[in-house]
This record gives C-alpha cells, structure tokens and sequence, in this order.
C-alpha cells in the first residue's frame, strides 16, 4: 500500500515539474487508484502483484468512497459560495449603476476624469500581454479602474518562485494558468468588468486578430522576441503600445505610438542586446516591490491614455532606479531609419 502512496507522490510531484495543471495532476492519481483497484478485484488472493498494492481491496473501496464524500463535500461548498454572493447589477452599455457610481467615485470628483473619463474607461478594451510580475499591477489597477473590457494573454502556469513578486496570483493557485488565476482575482476584485483569458504563446498571426478588438495594448513580457513582435503588430494596426522592463533594481517604460507622433519600439532599441547582457530575471534576480512600482505606472499611463488626462510618456522613456530611489527621464524621437515605423 506505501509503494502506491508512493507512485502517487511520484505522478504528483513529477506533474508539477512538467507544468501540469493540478487538475490534470489529480486525474493522473485517479487513474492510478482505478488501476490498483482493478488489480484487487480481478486478481485472486496472494498474488504477488495484489499484495503489492495492499492486498484487500474492501481498503482501497472505502479510501475512493472516502476521497468521493470529501470531494462532494467540496464541490457542495463551491456552489453554496457561489450562490450566496450578491447579484451584480448589470447596467446597460454607456450607464453607471448605483454600485459603479459608489465604486467610481474618487475617480468622478477628479477633475481630470469626471464623469465622462469614467465612461470612457468602461468602454475602454485594453489587452495585456503577460500575467507576470508587470501584468499583476497593471491588471489589479485596470480592473479596479472600471476598464470595461480586459484581455490578458499568458502561456505559463503559477509557480512557487512567481509568488515573490506576482501579486495577483496566490499559493492556492500554484500550478494553475495565469491567465485563469488572474481572472479569478480581477473579478473577485471588481464584477462589474469583462476579463477575457487567453492561455497560449503570442504568436504573430494570434497578435494580429487580438489586438484588432482592443483599443490599447500593454507589454510586460519579459524576451525581446515578443517586444518586437508585439511593436510590430501594434505599429501595423495603428494601436498604442505601453511597453515597460525590469530587471534587478531597475525599470523603464514609455508609450510608443508612431501613428499618434511617437517613436515606435525599435526605433529606441534597434536590435536585443547580446547573450548575457540582459538576462531574465530567473538568472539576474528581481526586488520583489519593482515591478509593483512599473506595473502600476502601466496602469496610470493607460488611465491617462484612455482619458486624456495629464501629458502621457509618448515620446519620453521613463527610467525609475529602486535602489538609489531616482527617476530619470530621457526624450525619445522617432527613427527615419526604422524598418518597423520608417520614423
């Protein structure tokens, strides 16, 4: 019986090793459990392989009958959770109910937003590239926002070592896709906004259909591949493009827009830097708090892009320094040369 515990840690913890979705992870387990079982019926008394695996199979009957109440038990829960959480109102498109205009209000008395810049953030359809150390902030600050339309597009799954930084994801979720795992959390965090999930690699012909339903595209990948990609699509379908890095202690993000008179990406970084110059953040290590502090920058330039209030990053690269507590700021013009935008 300890040798198919065992086997069962085995297919747990090497599933976990693969990226396995704990749910894919638990079935592997049952399969297991149907297997021995199968073994204890069909087989007859003292057969080695049936000792083995324990030797009665009334054990194995009550364990699943046991493993079946809890997960009934469980699922009862979910539903009894579920269906005691309040109705959300469901105002018509372009209106405010009582619960938004409560929610929304901090933003309506700003003078800047108002009323109108509120509406214009409901109506707004904002896509996210990664639900990572960048993403987490900015999608929390959107939703919290009242951007009508959210889209955030990850292949990854939550990881142990992601929870230092990644905010909107949580131990109980370890294992699970991020783009599920922050879906759960913005509309946790606000029901009255649309989260659209995309659980795969970003491809070009991919970009080029999702970025054509959303208005504004953030960037907060972390391989240059996907920044040129994501700069190319969004140059070709004229949308604008916040784009921000980390690494180590510091930050950088800008909005580059060529069609609204900005430089686009590559006209700033013509090429990725060498092997080892920029290394991910798995090899050079990240403080915890960075990408919190660049991320809800991301945030705050979209509000204001979508609003019109204040003066953007459009044409200005942003550089904030964590460890020496300074803000920099270098004006960016666009490049005739650029083969992305031609300047």
């Amino acid at each position: 019986m300890l040798y198919v515990f065992f086997l069962a840690a085995m297919l747990w913890v090497i599933g976990r090793i693969m990226g396995a979705p704990a749910r894919a992870r638990w079935l592997m387990i049952a399969v297991l459990y149907v297997a021995v079982l199968i073994v204890q019926i069909l087989f007859p008394e003292g057969h080695a392989l049936r000792q083995a695996t324990g030797g009665r199979k009334e054990v194995w009957l009550i364990l699943g009958m046991v493993a079946v109440v809890i997960w009934g038990y469980r699922q009862l829960l979910g539903r009894l959770h579920q269906n005691a959480q309040p109705a959300v109102e469901t105002p018509k498109q372009g209106t405010f109910s009582e619960a938004e205009l409560e929610r929304y209000a901090r933003h309506i008395v700003l003078r800047e937003v108002g009323g109108p810049g509120q509406k214009a953030l409901k109506n707004a359809r904002v896509l996210v590239i990664g639900a990572g150390g960048l993403g987490s902030p900015a999608l929390l600050y959107l939703a919290a926002a009242g951007v009508g339309t959210i889209g955030v597009v990850d292949d990854d799954v939550v990881d142990a070592s992601n929870l230092q930084r990644q905010i909107i994801h949580s131990d109980a979720k370890i294992g699970v896709p991020k783009v599920f795992s922050a879906e759960d959390s913005l509309r946790a965090l606000n029901p009255f906004v649309t989260v659209h999930p995309y659980h795969r690699r970003l491809s070009e012909e991919d970009a080029r259909e999702l970025f054509a339903d959303y208005d504004l595209i953030l960037d907060g990948t972390d391989n240059f591949d996907t920044r040129y990609m994501v700069n190319r699509v969004a140059v070709a379908l004229g949308k604008p493009l916040i784009s921000a890095a980390i690494t180590q202690w510091e930050g950088q993000i800008s909005l580059y827009h060529p069609a609204g008179g900005a430089p686009c990406y590559q006209c700033i970084f013509p090429q990725a830097p060498a092997p080892g110059l920029a290394p991910p953040c798995a090899e050079a290590g990240v403080m915890g708090a960075l990408p919190g502090v660049v991320g809800s920058m991301m945030a705050v330039e979209a509000i204001k892009d979508i609003t019109g209030a204040g003066q953007s990053l459009r044409g200005r690269l942003q550089i904030y320094d964590a460890l020496y507590a300074e803000n920099r700021q270098v004006r960016l013009k666009p490049d005739p040369a650029c083969p992305v935008c031609g300047g």
